[in-house]
């Protein structure tokens, strides 16, 4: 369970690297429904996808949990979350 903004921010930071990384592997694969992946790809691309998932749903559950903890507006506090990775990776 994230306690801070900061650890929101990682959760949100994970999630969107493991999305870039399944868009990635879509983008060198092919679409699927036009292109034969090998098995091989299509593990890769499942496993990758299955991350972003899993990632983004427990992000999306811990920034609701912080809400409710800190009596806070879910909307607000995702939107500084969203702003804060902004700013990180502009940073780099």
């Amino acid at each position: 369970m994230a306690h801070t903004v900061d650890e929101l921010v990682e959760l949100q930071h994970a999630a969107d690297k493991a999305h870039d990384r399944a868009r990635e592997l879509r983008e060198a694969f092919g679409p699927p429904a036009s292109e034969q992946w090998t098995e091989g790809q299509r593990a890769m691309y499942e496993t990758a996808w299955r991350a972003w998932r899993d990632l983004d749903r427990d992000t999306r559950d811990a920034i609701t949990r912080y809400a409710k903890d800190e009596a806070l507006d879910r909307s607000a506090v995702e939107r500084t979350v969203r702003d804060r990775v902004k700013e990180r990776q502009e940073e780099r």
